[in-house]
């Protein structure tokens, strides 16, 4: 795997909504450097994510982030170089079989399945547009990389797998589960997972009537002790060289994007967010 995803890091297919979303003099004023670094801190992200400390010698990854009650809309992000639904090479949402609960492992003709530790994603989308209710009927389409921190469909030798994708809509009530992997960390990102909300189920398997296309943060807590019990190759490493309020996407604020993660490795972790639309 090579050490930056490209189009993930700031170049020609994110620059553009970068620049849109945050202080374009500070971005052009520090260079391209300053880009693939981060934006600098935020004052938002560092008054609305917090975590709560579990004791030291737990392996009990409990995180809060404030996202898990809002309902704000979830700002627009870039769905990155590997997105899977036809805007970029393969498009996995008219695969048969998209739609599923369980995304760990591959359909279609590959067979493979994802390692890591086991995860649900729960999520409730909320009609911010409508007054704050449930955003009933609609649909949403997660992906995010391996353990290894490569993206299926794209990356050397997961490239023929399309594991860690998939569709769910949501239910009278706005929630929709996915059952997983935790995420790993790859060079230059904070640990995300991906998502695109669409008006339907009909539109998501078409890839048309888009929503809203963001990314989940994950809390930092909750990755130290994932990666900490193995099978994450050099995630632990990568996630000590990053900062959430440095990164390219999550720098200009994340209190409607952090996740809260409950649960440990090997007997099951929770992500829940509330995701306004």
């Amino acid at each position: 795997m090579s050490d930056e995803h490209e189009h993930d890091l700031g170049l020609s297919h994110d620059l553009p909504i970068m620049v849109s979303r945050r202080r374009a003099l500070g971005i052009f004023g520090a260079g391209i450097g300053a880009v693939l670094a981060g934006c600098g801190s935020s004052d938002e992200g560092a008054s609305t994510g917090t975590t709560t400390s579990s004791s030291a010698t737990s392996t009990t990854a409990t995180t809060t982030g404030s996202a898990a009650s809002s309902t704000s809309a979830v700002p627009e992000e870039t769905g990155g170089p590997f997105p899977g639904d036809g805007t970029n090479g393969p498009n996995v949402l008219t695969e048969s079989g998209v739609v599923r609960q369980d995304i760990r492992t591959s359909i279609g003709d590959a067979s493979g399945t994802a390692a890591g530790a086991e995860a649900t994603v729960a999520l409730k989308l909320i009609d911010v547009q409508g007054g704050g209710g449930p955003l009933a009927g609609a649909a949403i389409y997660i992906w995010h990389c391996t353990a290894d921190g490569k993206y299926s469909l794209y990356e050397d030798d997961v490239a023929g797998e399309n594991f860690l994708r998939g569709v769910q809509e949501s239910d009278a009530d706005g929630n929709v589960t996915f059952t997983t992997i935790y995420p790993g960390t790859y060079a230059g990102r904070w640990p995300h997972i991906h998502f695109e909300v669409y008006e339907s189920l009909e539109a998501a398997t078409t890839a048309s009537q888009k929503l809203r296309t963001s990314q989940i943060a994950l809390p930092q807590e909750a990755c130290e002790k994932v990666y900490a019990a193995g099978g994450y190759g050099d995630s632990a490493a990568n996630l000590a060289q990053l900062s959430i309020d440095t990164d390219m996407v999550f720098s200009d604020g994340y209190g409607t994007q952090l996740a809260t993660v409950t649960g440990a490795p090997g007997d099951g972790l929770t992500m829940r967010l509330n995701i306004g639309v």
